[in-house]
């Protein structure tokens, strides 16, 4: 009787943990909560800079940072992000023809839409003048302009803003071209993932393919997570009707498809895709950007909600308890090329703060 009773009392106590979590992980998405969450995480980052701000790792953070405005209607962000573009000058970065030095120029066509200053974009239109006259010089491992996977996130989505807001066609047709030219290049159409940049392609004869522990192929979480938040920050921009917008829907819906079968049971994705035992702790940017994508798709009727919804609401739940007590993202992976182990709750970077708010801003959406 007395192990029956403990047993009994074993139960209820199990019983009402898991209804005391689920109901916690519920709060996560009202939308105060995810408002809340997102605030805290941006006002962090914001006391914290890094970097150039015209940087890669700034263009991504301050993708986020428009959406946690337009998902707040703050204006304390709005002039953040009105003090950073006074400070670079709304110029891009220096590199005429690396993506990296354009995906802050996002932000700023962004901030034109809402309140138009020439000054915002001017100077993206004059380097965008020169791009398209100036040849590439290419090399081995960049034999096309868009060489490696992150490319995706950075560029396509200046060029197709730019192109909707000037209603200039050029800018849409020269993404078309760059963005297949990548897709050639580095897709993997076994595994609907992109490798990284030639290094990591296994069916390249002048290379020998890099594997991971398992012997598998190296395809990592934060590149292609980049490259799924380039795809539904291009698709939603392209208008219904516009040739090759298939495409781009097509090459989506074959990594989330994928994406979610790579999902782990804490909602996170680790920073190796096909070899996660080998990376511990789930990986803030990558799984930021999924997060984003996949509710993004849901949202807009290219994903099905019944198939996708519970990966989304996983994922969710993962990046709030990557949130650390003085509100920073941490678990994010340092800058890199490829999958790496350095890093732990301490460990911070600007994008994986962008990626969460970009999660963020599409999470609230959701209709459940």
């Amino acid at each position: 009787m007395n192990k029956f009773i403990s047993l009994l009392i074993l139960l209820l106590v199990l019983s009402g943990s898991i209804s005391a979590q689920k109901a916690g992980n519920e709060k996560l998405f009202k939308p105060k909560a995810i408002k809340k969450a997102m605030v805290t995480a941006l006002d962090w980052q914001l006391k914290n800079p890094k970097h150039e701000l015209t940087d890669w790792t700034n263009g991504a953070f301050y993708a986020g940072v428009f959406a946690a405005y337009e998902t707040t209607g703050s204006k304390k962000i709005w002039n953040a992000m009105y003090e950073m573009g006074d400070a670079t000058q709304w110029k891009p970065g220096p590199r005429l023809q690396h993506a990296d030095d354009h995906v802050i120029c996002q932000t700023y066509i962004d901030m034109y839409r809402v309140k138009p200053e020439p000054k915002m974009i001017q100077p993206f239109i004059d380097m965008m003048d020169k791009f398209m006259v100036t040849p590439y010089e290419t090399g081995e491992i960049r034999p096309v302009t868009w060489w490696w996977c992150d490319a995706l996130f950075m560029g396509p989505a200046a060029f197709v803003k730019l192109g909707n807001t000037m209603k200039d066609d050029r800018y849409l047709e020269l993404n078309d071209k760059l963005f297949r030219e990548c897709y050639d290049l580095l897709y993997d159409k076994e595994e609907h993932l992109y490798a990284r940049d030639m290094k990591y392609k296994w069916n390249e004869p002048s290379i020998t393919p890099i594997k991971e522990a398992n012997g598998k192929k190296i395809f990592w979480s934060r590149g292609n997570g980049w490259v799924m938040g380039g795809l539904v920050r291009v698709i939603s921009e392209l208008p219904k009707d516009y040739p090759g917008r298939d495409f781009y829907i097509q090459n989506y819906k074959e990594m989330a498809a994928k994406i979610i079968t790579l999902q782990q049971t804490d909602g996170l994705w680790r920073a190796s895709l096909l070899d996660p035992n080998s990376y511990p702790g789930g990986e803030a940017s990558g799984s930021g950007f999924y997060c984003y994508a996949l509710a993004w798709g849901i949202n807009n009727g290219i994903l099905d909600k019944a198939t996708y919804l519970p990966a989304v609401e996983k994922a969710w739940v993962g990046l709030n308890g990557l949130i650390q007590p003085d509100g920073h993202v941490g678990w994010t992976q340092p800058i890199g090329a490829d999958p790496k182990k350095n890093f732990n709750a301490e460990s911070w970077e600007v994008y994986g703060t962008g990626a969460f708010l970009l999660a963020g801003s599409e999470v609230i959406k959701l209709k459940n």
